[in-house]
């Protein structure tokens, strides 16, 4: 098989499925690669290596942490951070052990290992024990549906907008007691993006907060883009990022922003954000008022947040991934915007 085979797998509704559709959308020489199980099963590394010894591709990439195992051919994958290592409550043995005997040797085997923020960067290169120049931080972007013009969420009520998971690191529990703590959940309701489940909707009680938190199913991304710009802030205090594109892509909407200052976070929103230690909750909470209260703070926020999310675009992400590909495919390839393939 010649051509650069690509696992199209990882496609879906999260920060790597994003990554993972924005590529194979404007590289156009990418070939999907499809498998009934998913990148993540144990024994895909194993699996995907047979597949490539039968196929016999120019090159892998996957835009996921997959990498295969007992194929000699040139690979590039796609580490977005350590988070399986980093969050204790969403690791596990398998997942350490997988790491240390798929992922790191990857990372020494690999043409390049991609990655998203110089954050990520610098740990997956300690932890790995590899030249920081092989891993390469292409970073993320954003674009339509996400702008300040358009439709807008209209509930019948002001809110604050969360968008994200409920694993743990996602501090969901501090942020509705920060929520509580500044008072001002009489005036305005915290929006949480999917549904209702049992652990948060009992914090939700013992806080005295039914309803004030509501749940919505933001399903696609118009619906996404319409809620952050009927938001009058965008409450993010993670524990932990390895990018952070919900945050981004509320800069971009126009809405103003408070998000942790740790991990990669602070090089995503810079000075265009209110940024809080997300295990203070009352620093949570003041940043919450402050959000509230101050239409002064909100309109300068906005104006930084919309100069901030120029600095991202898929459009760089691609080009700068393609010419990692072309490099490790042996073509010559200087950084410029011609990379094969490569359409805005």
């Amino acid at each position: 098989m010649k051509g650069v085979l690509y696992d199209s797998r990882w496609i879906g509704n999260h920060g790597i499925g994003r990554f993972a559709a924005e590529l194979q959308q404007r590289l156009a020489y990418l070939v999907p690669f499809r498998a009934q199980r998913r990148p993540s099963h144990p024994l895909d590394p194993a699996l995907l290596g047979a597949t490539l010894r039968r196929l016999a591709p120019n090159l892998f990439f996957s835009p996921g942490y997959n990498s295969p195992l007992w194929w000699k051919g040139p690979f590039i994958f796609t580490l977005h951070d350590l988070h399986h290592l980093r969050v204790p409550e969403d690791s596990s043995l398998l997942k350490r052990c997988y790491y240390e005997h798929v992922i790191k040797p990857a990372c020494h085997n690999s043409a390049a290992v991609l990655t998203v923020s110089e954050f990520s960067r610098h740990e997956i290169a300690d932890w790995a024990k590899v030249d920081e120049q092989k891993i390469i931080n292409v970073g993320n972007g954003v674009g339509a549906p996400f702008g300040p013009s358009g439709r807008r969420l209209e509930p019948g009520y002001p809110y604050l907008l969360y968008v994200g998971s409920r694993k743990p690191h996602k501090n969901l529990p501090r942020l509705l007691h920060a929520y509580s703590l500044s008072r001002m959940s009489t005036d305005v309701r915290l929006v949480l993006s999917g549904s209702a489940d049992r652990e948060i909707l009992a914090h939700v009680e013992r806080l005295g907060l039914l309803g004030h938190v509501v749940f919505a199913e933001l399903t696609s991304t118009q619906a996404l883009a319409e809620a952050y710009r009927g938001a009058m802030g965008f409450l993010f205090p993670s524990l932990y990022e390895g990018f952070g594109l919900p945050p981004l892509e509320a800069l971009a909407c126009g809405v103003p922003v408070l998000t942790s200052d740790v991990c990669s976070l602070p090089q995503v929103v810079g000075d265009a954000a209110i940024l809080v230690n997300p295990r203070d909750t009352e620093e949570i909470a003041e940043g919450i008022r402050r959000i509230v209260c101050d239409s002064e703070m909100r309109r300068q926020l906005r104006e930084r947040g919309l100069r901030r999310s120029k600095r991202f675009s898929w459009h760089d992400t691609a080009r700068k991934t393609s010419e990692i590909i072309q490099i490790a495919l042996g073509n010559n390839c200087e950084l410029s915007m011609s990379a094969p393939g490569l359409s805005p």
